[in-house]
């Protein structure tokens, strides 16, 4: 009756989305018609309690109605009144519910690099755009190559983020990789890794660019799915994976705050390097416990 469990999770989940999307709604519309800084501002701290309250909820009937098998192992030293960088791989929709189970009571509120096509998304589209999560265009590489300035949408994007950011900590949540691993993927990007598509640098950097001497550190998450199910259907009815998130935290190293990655080519090829290093150490760990 697994499908019976599913469809009760879905209730749970809508209900509580719509419970919660009233008074969300009702903020952003309020910040959409009320174009004032101080407004603004006492707008936003409202969206992100009702935001935080959505994800608490959410959190509790997952806890209690899923008992979802989740290996969740966290560094000691994070804390809510500081501003972080999460990089994470990706692999389904289950990753963000995951990480804000694990995360929610340990970092701020948080704002996710998202695809600009998700505003779209009824309720959820507009909490999105109202909380100002970065909404990132996808551009390949030949349309940046023939287009170099395609790239300041997604830096414009990240700036909007940053308005709030010194009265208001806040967790970024960048998933490298730009799109959910898939083995058809994997072979199309012919990828080094065994496990991991290839990383993307650019939202990671401009973050840094703008904000490195505020962040208290990187928080690198590897999420391990591969002893079952990854996909969002199979959590809501009960027989997802054993999951296993584990956190680490990085300091940021001096020369990563004052780049610029868009017009120093030095730096762009060593903020990849760094991030191909990174992605080197997951794809080895993920290889580790799958021969455990």
């Amino acid at each position: 009756m697994a499908w019976l469990k599913g469809i009760i999770s879905i209730v749970l989940l809508t209900g509580n989305t719509l419970f919660w999307g009233i008074p969300l709604v009702t903020l952003s519309l309020l910040k959409l018609a009320l174009p004032f800084r101080p407004v603004q501002r006492w707008l936003l701290k409202g969206l992100n309690r009702v935001a935080s309250c959505w994800i608490t909820t959410n959190n509790l009937w997952i806890r209690h109605w899923l008992k979802p098998d989740w290996h969740i192992c966290l560094p000691d030293t994070l804390s809510r009144e500081r501003h972080w960088l999460v990089i994470a791989n990706h692999r389904s929709w289950t990753d963000v519910i995951v990480m804000l189970y694990a995360l929610h009571d340990r970092l701020p509120m948080p704002r996710f690099f998202i695809k600009r096509e998700l505003i779209w998304v009824p309720i959820l589209g507009l909490a999105w755009w109202a909380l100002e999560f970065p909404m990132m265009r996808r551009y390949s590489a030949s349309q940046l190559k023939r287009r170099p300035h395609l790239a300041r949408h997604d830096l414009r994007a990240t700036q909007k983020l940053l308005t709030h950011i010194d009265r208001t900590p806040v967790t970024i949540y960048n998933f490298a990789e730009g799109t959910r691993f898939t083995r058809a993927k994997h072979e199309q990007q012919e990828s080094p890794y065994q496990h991991l598509l290839k990383p993307r640098a650019g939202g990671c950097a401009q973050v840094m660019t703008m904000m490195g001497h505020k962040l208290s550190g990187i928080i690198d998450v590897t999420l391990d799915y591969r002893h079952g199910r990854s996909r969002f259907w199979d959590l809501l009815c009960g027989r997802s994976a054993t999951i296993t998130l584990t956190a680490r935290r990085l300091d940021i190293p001096e020369w990563m705050p004052d780049g610029d990655y868009l017009n120093d080519t030095h730096y762009r090829e060593r903020f990849q390097a760094w991030i191909n290093a990174l992605w080197q150490e997951k794809d080895q760990h993920l290889s580790c416990t799958t021969a455990s």
